[in-house]
């Protein structure tokens, strides 16, 4: 059984066709990317996806259960999380507090212990902060586990948003335009990271990106939108081959 089953998924801003019939099949353990030009839909297929848009048509599944029309949080739950093209860390607060905050659909305490700091929230409190250590050692980020997020560089604010995505124990993880912004060193920094997540924890994730080096470097299968439509699909190496996908990209 597929992890991931996306079919005729559509939907419809003011008269214009957004995303169109998208359909997207992804097995367990994939590294799969969606790429295409600026306004093509990448990003509203993965709002689709998270439920922060409600789809005029369509059917998604996870793992075989069906999450349509499923709200941001149950689908947190359900096993999808995601990172955005604009990084939002919460900036005021230390890098481990950001990896707490996608723990707490693991740990919890009533909001009294929370309050009082009594009952069950040192012993909480202890658990998350190993389990973030945990991560931000994966992301070598475990000597900065106390800066505010907003002091890290840019590059290492990207890590550390995907960590807190993989706090979550997701079955898929969502990347939308990771590499955007990064230099080169950083870019290849992060393609060792990606691969490293997919390898480390058997991770299954689709990757939005504009990068054709990275895309080309670990992706292994793609699907190209254009105008909302699927315009190819495919393993990497065939899809890039592809006139129409060189002439939507060059655009000629």
């Amino acid at each position: 059984m597929a992890l991931l089953e996306v079919t005729n998924l559509s939907i419809t801003f003011g008269g214009l066709r957004a995303v169109d019939n998208f359909n997207l099949t992804m097995e367990k353990g994939e590294l799969y990317g969606l790429i295409g030009p600026n306004g093509a839909g990448k990003t509203t297929v993965f709002n689709l996806l998270t439920g922060v848009y409600k789809a005029d048509e369509g059917l998604i599944k996870l793992d075989g259960l069906d999450i349509t029309g499923h709200r941001t949080a149950e689908i947190d739950r359900d096993g999808i999380a995601r990172t955005f093209q604009n990084i939002r860390l919460f900036k005021d607060l230390p890098v481990i507090d950001n990896v707490k905050v996608g723990l707490h659909n693991q740990f919890n305490y009533s909001t009294a212990e929370s309050m009082l700091h009594c009952g069950r929230y040192h012993k909480v409190e202890k658990e998350m902060d190993e389990e973030a250590m945990k991560l931000l050692g994966v992301f070598d980020l475990d000597k900065e586990r106390d800066y505010l997020s907003a002091n890290l560089p840019y590059g290492k604010q990207r890590k550390l948003e995907i960590a807190r995505a993989m706090a979550t124990k997701p079955k898929l993880l969502l990347l939308d335009e990771p590499a955007a912004g990064m230099n080169p060193n950083e870019t290849a920094e992060l393609m060792e990271t990606i691969q490293l997540i997919r390898d480390k924890f058997d991770m299954t994730i689709l990757l939005i990106e504009h990068d054709m080096k990275l895309v080309s470097g670990i992706c292994e299968k793609l699907t190209v939108l254009n105008f909302g439509r699927i315009l190819a699909h495919g393993d990497t190496k065939d899809v890039l081959a592809n006139p129409e996908v060189i002439k939507a990209y060059i655009g000629e």
